[in-house]
């Protein structure tokens, strides 16, 4: 099957051949999460919020997780098994098929587990989001550069998920931030690690800290956001830097080698991160889980009146 890979967002793309595109994947299986490869580039495309209800809250669900991580582990195999390029660089893009790019993680879940003292089950969802987050900074090898492509907001896990990026494109109008202190946590799935390869550590705690949501424009100044393009030409921007990257995808590769030899980035920190993010969700109080648990009211208010709109605009064009 062959698609043109098209979201949503892409009013600046109307068509590519399909003749380049191979082995595409429009989410038939039920997965949340569209895939498709372009040989052609030497590129993989992930669209997270496939196949999603009526009802929907764009968040990290285990769902989410789990078929971000199964789209992972098959490309790890496909560059294992020798179709990676021989000096060149894999691209692997991580974009939304929502209004926006990714919410952070599932509350309902975490408050769920709390009150029913279940450490373990959030322990299994938060080494899931770091495993995760680890794929898409270091697939395999040196052979992998990935791009995350923001188009609306990246809140909490969201904005991790895009800080565990080689690069990122954001497009105008777009905020990222970390909400998890307005219920007393921080956010604990790669933000530090992260983070603190883009701005000094100090920069980056008052930024996990301050509950602040950051527009795009003012991130890219600060040297977290890549590049900031208008609205709608997101993905066109990622296959743009694509087609550049190619030209120096060996040099891309050694410096992928450089970064981890210099300021490695192990899963190992990463565990242990998560682990006493934990720790510290389990020590939570009542203010921090009503607090919690009013934010989960407020997100099911905001999937409902979209789907009302988007129910209504059906009504109209019928």
């Amino acid at each position: 099957m062959a698609v043109s890979p098209v979201g949503r967002h892409d009013q600046g793309y109307t068509a590519m051949s399909t003749s380049i595109m191979q082995n595409a994947v429009l989410g038939q299986d039920g997965s949340s999460v569209r895939c498709f490869t372009d040989e052609s580039a030497d590129t993989d495309w992930l669209y997270m919020h496939a196949n999603r209800p009526p009802i929907y809250h764009p968040c990290f669900s285990e769902r989410l997780l789990h078929d971000l991580k199964r789209a992972q582990d098959g490309l790890r195999r496909s560059l294992a098994a020798g179709n990676a390029p021989p000096s060149g660089i894999h691209h692997l893009v991580l974009a939304s098929d929502a209004d926006v790019f990714n919410l952070g993680g599932d509350l309902a879940l975490f408050s769920r587990m709390i009150r029913n003292g279940n450490r373990g089950r959030l322990l299994d969802y938060a080494r899931l989001c770091v495993e995760v987050a680890y794929n898409f900074h270091h697939l395999y090898q040196d052979r992998v550069h990935s791009i995350a492509v923001i188009q609306g907001d990246a809140l909490g896990g969201g904005f991790e998920a895009a800080l565990c990026c080689h690069s990122i494109i954001a497009e105008e109008g777009a905020g990222m931030g970390f909400p998890e202190v307005l219920f007393d946590l921080f956010p604990g799935m790669g933000a530090y690690t992260f983070l603190t390869r883009r701005v000094p550590a100090v920069t980056a705690e008052r930024m996990m800290l301050d509950a602040r949501v950051y527009p795009v424009e003012e991130l890219l100044e600060m040297g977290v956001v890549d590049q900031v393009v208008p609205r709608g030409e997101g993905l066109a921007a990622a296959r743009e830097l694509v087609r550049r990257n190619r030209r120096i995808g060996n040099a891309l590769r050694a410096m992928n080698g450089v970064r981890q030899a210099c300021r490695p980035v192990s899963l190992e920190e990463l565990l242990a991160v998560t682990t006493g993010w934990v720790d510290a969700a389990m020590r939570l109080d009542e203010r921090g889980l009503r607090t919690m648990e009013r934010l989960v009211r407020a997100q099911q208010r905001r999937a409902e009146s979209l789907a009302g709109q988007a129910q209504q605009e059906v009504v109209a064009a019928g």
